[in-house]
């Protein structure tokens, strides 16, 4: 990426100082930034390699996302002084002369960025990285930028048009847009985002696939930087069964899944009654209630403690995000229609947030 980036800049530069454009100028100029950006991505690759240490015993995996953030940082500055200048050709157009040489540098410029980009997306795919996918996207932005400066090229020799400065003037927004983009997708993974849907999905199928688990919930899935995920979860298992069976099941789920998934997993295992009529019977009660607040809302790890006096129902809500009632409210409410069921019943509620 270097090599290439380095030859282009060294015939953009030539042809746009040759010939006076401020566009072929500043395409160089974007070729340059991508090359102290391609620097930036080997020193966070570096870095990110490190291993765990007593400061960071996650490892240093979000460094490749902070060396991303960076390269959109300096593709918004570059952006922006070639905003710059191209304001300064509308304001002052001077002449420009282009040839036929012109044309060549332009068009093996296209076909090695688009190889660039095929390249960078096939790499960041075998190493799952996002910084290299945000490089294949920037040539691929750089391919559009180019082609709007060919054909710029091509009609001011032709028909003597000089609109040099407006496209110069495109070019850089085009890059200033694309560095926004390429920011907010490196802050996204470094203020932690909601994991992959399809990581969840087979996460829970292929752990409830293991005999002796009844239901799976608190999945919480953190991301560490590429290859450095972890992940925890509960699952519920019957509450007569034998508990070293059902260890030795979540010790041989978290090896074999975590494998399985690259994950480092760990399984919280919590005991339900699951053939209790009664409880069963009561908790659909509980259920039914509770979706006349909102049909939104699940509960898990129910558990019914029956005093002379009063029952204490206890169980965790599952509330999703911008809920319009606060957790005490739902509380409330909840609590308000189960008494209808039956006065002893007092309702001792967990409020859970959704985290994948």
């Amino acid at each position: 990426g270097i090599a290439c980036n380095l030859l282009l800049f060294v015939m953009k530069l030539t042809a746009g100082l040759l010939s006076g454009s401020i566009a072929i100028t500043a395409d160089a100029l974007n070729n340059l930034s991508d090359i102290g950006s391609s620097v930036v991505t080997l020193l966070g690759f570096k870095m990110a390699a490190k291993p765990a240490d007593r400061e960071h015993p996650f490892g240093h995996g979000r460094m490749e996302y902070m060396s991303g953030f960076i390269v959109a940082i300096v593709i918004i500055v570059v952006g922006i002084e070639l905003l710059r200048s191209a304001f300064g050709k509308i304001l002052h157009p001077e002449a420009v002369a282009v040839d036929w040489l012109t044309f060549a540098i332009l068009s093996v410029s296209i076909l090695v960025k688009l190889w660039m980009s095929a390249f960078f997306k096939k790499l960041s795919k075998t190493i799952d990285s996002s910084a290299l996918k945000t490089t294949a996207q920037d040539s691929l932005n750089d391919v559009v930028a180019t082609s709007g400066v060919l054909l710029t090229s091509v009609l001011l020799y032709f028909t003597s048009w000089n609109i040099d400065g407006y496209v110069g003037l495109l070019v850089a927004g085009f890059i200033i847009y694309g560095g926004f983009r390429a920011a907010q997708e490196m802050l996204s993974p470094l203020l932690g985002e909601a994991p992959d849907s399809e990581l969840v999905r087979t996460l829970k199928e292929r752990v409830m696939s293991y005999k002796g688990f009844v239901g799976v919930h608190d999945l919480i899935i953190h991301n560490y930087g590429p290859g450095r995920r972890f992940a925890c979860l509960h699952v519920e298992v019957p509450a007569d069964a034998d508990i070293l069976a059902c260890h030795e099941m979540v010790d041989t789920c978290e090896r074999e899944v975590g494998r399985e998934l690259g994950l480092e997993l760990v399984i919280h295992m919590d005991p339900i009654a699951v053939d209790d009529e009664r409880t069963n019977a009561v908790k659909a009660k509980v259920i039914a209630a509770m979706h006349e607040v909102d049909e939104q809302l699940t509960l898990h790890d129910f558990r019914m403690v029956e005093g002379q006096k009063r029952t204490n129902l206890i169980f965790d809500v599952v509330v999703p995000y911008r809920f319009p009632l606060s957790g005490d409210e739902i509380k409330a409410e909840i609590g308000k229609r189960v008494s209808r069921i039956d006065s002893k019943y007092h309702c001792v509620i967990n409020i859970d947030n959704i985290y994948a």
